[in-house]
């Protein structure tokens, strides 16, 4: 394991992107590295669909606009009202990609201004939220859910189309009125491009036999995520649906690009 902490996963990702393709490097993805950097960076120096081959996705999750308690009211529209009556006063940390562009699109929908503030992953983001040093951050149920439950974060909503099964209370944010919104933060196994067929099969094999185990259905249940384990085909459409996807909210929502 090579764990490399940067922005948005830019680092790692390039580090996989440029290794040999002899079937012993892969590298886990996600949302934000294979869907959302391809347009969020002028000058990305990886391209997430030409240099890598996807082996299969492991899970899907929405993400929770967690705040700190101190912020008022419960609702989304709550937040937003709080934004407003300050533009640019809040602070939002920002794990990653995903994070970033589902938080702008949704202040962009719903005409609010807010400042983002970059940190080098989920746990300093959290830890940023908890002890107030941000207003507010877009993370995992699984990074909230032990804080929620002790009152030092506070949820205003999911962001995908249905609940959290580890946050059941929690609403989305559709449910609460903003039409059409739908952000969900995926992960997987890829392999650099050209890597040997057969090892990225016996590894797309070996993937969907652990999701298949009890325990580990039962462990992903747990943490809130919603297991996948699609064939490397299928995983590939999924990172070039979302490349287009996340390209045309950023250009067209006027995000700026890095």
């Amino acid at each position: 394991m090579d764990n490399r902490a940067s922005n948005n996963g830019i680092v790692a990702t390039d580090i996989a992107a440029k290794s040999l393709p002899d079937g012993h490097t892969f590298a886990v993805g996600n949302s934000g590295t294979h869907a959302v950097n391809a347009t969020l960076y002028l000058k990305l120096p990886y391209d997430p669909v030409r240099d890598f081959t996807p082996v299969s996705q492991f899970s899907t999750t929405g993400m929770v606009v967690a705040a700190n308690p101190r912020l008022p009211g419960t609702t989304i529209h709550d937040l937003i009202a709080h934004a407003k009556s300050q533009p640019g006063k809040l602070n939002v940390a920002i794990a990653g990609a995903t994070g970033q562009l589902a938080g702008d699109a949704l202040w962009a929908q719903m005409h609010a201004k807010l400042t983002n503030v970059n940190y080098k992953g989920s746990s300093p983001s959290e830890l940023a939220v908890v002890s107030g040093e941000a207003d507010l951050s877009l993370l995992t149920p699984l990074a909230t859910r032990a804080h929620i439950q002790s009152g030092r974060i506070k949820p205003y909503g999911i962001t995908s189309d249905k609940r959290s099964p580890v946050l059941p209370d929690v609403p989305t944010l559709a449910e609460q009125g903003v039409q059409g919104y739908d952000f969900q933060f995926w992960n997987g196994l890829f392999a650099p491009a050209g890597t040997p067929e057969r090892a990225v099969r016996a590894a797309y094999r070996g993937i969907v036999a652990a999701l298949q185990v009890p325990e580990v259905k039962e462990r992903f249940s747990q943490l809130g995520l919603m297991v996948v384990g699609n064939s490397p085909q299928e995983f590939r459409e999924v990172v070039i649906r979302d490349v287009a996807k996340f390209r045309k909210i950023i250009i067209e929502s006027g995000i700026p690009r890095l």
